[in-house]
């Protein structure tokens, strides 16, 4: 059994994805980050970062519980764990994991940051606005002529490398995109957007999740994004 320490966010659906295509059983445990959920004791301990998804698999190599933070760390274990979603040829396997990589190294961070401006941020600084809208534009025109070339983002097959990207390509106006205006990587989407088990995983804490004009109460700003998030490290 695989327990499952995440919240309703890109991160978190991008495992939540990977666990509904493997067919493992897994529980949710719900981390409800605005509340502040992420600095107690005991997710501290398993995640030193303060971050979600964490998850533990009860059943890990040789039968001994192991823990995992950080999500693409976790698809690769997964991936491995089952055999399913990277291939073992060297070739395709790192074709596939380089595209995990871009992911986790830029398109998560830099539409993270385009939302937080755009979206979250009280004060409207232009610069920063204009700055993480454009680059993420860049990085969808990455992905668009990448998608131009392969079926998938990591190549013929359906990967890990797709499901560490769908999430954060949902919600496109966020980051003051247009799928639209990409038409390899709608097609790519839309696709992908189709497989039940990718639905099941966008489902899950679905309740939790902030739609595209939702704004941070002033508690929630101050725990994300204020002093909380620094004085817990000094604990």
């Amino acid at each position: 059994m695989i327990d499952l320490y995440t919240w309703a966010t890109p991160n978190g659906h991008k495992v939540h994805i990977m666990l509904e295509e493997t067919g493992l059983d897994y529980t949710v445990h719900p981390i409800a980050i605005g509340k502040g959920e992420q600095f107690q004791e005991f997710f501290v301990e398993m995640n030193p970062n303060h971050r979600i998804p964490v998850m533990v698999d009860q059943d890990g190599p040789g039968g001994k519980p192991i823990t995992i933070f950080e999500s693409g760390a976790i698809l690769l274990y997964l991936a491995e764990k089952t055999g399913q979603f990277l291939s073992t040829d060297p070739h395709a396997k790192y074709e596939a994991i380089q595209w995990v990589m871009w992911q986790m190294g830029g398109l998560g961070p830099m539409a993270g940051q385009a939302n937080h401006f755009r979206v979250y941020s009280v004060d409207k600084i232009e610069y920063a606005i204009d700055r993480y809208t454009k680059e993420v534009g860049r990085l969808f025109g990455v992905l668009d002529k990448r998608l131009g070339q392969a079926e998938y983002i990591g190549g013929d097959d359906y990967t890990i490398a797709d499901m560490a990207s769908f999430p954060w390509l949902r919600n496109p106006a966020k980051r003051g995109q247009r799928h639209e205006d990409f038409p390899n990587l709608k097609r790519w989407f839309d696709m992908m957007a189709e497989r039940p088990a990718v639905q099941r995983g966008i489902k899950v804490l679905e309740a939790e999740e902030r739609p595209p004009t939702a704004t941070m109460s002033d508690d929630e700003r101050e725990i994300m994004f204020g002093d909380s998030q620094f004085q817990a490290y000094q604990k």
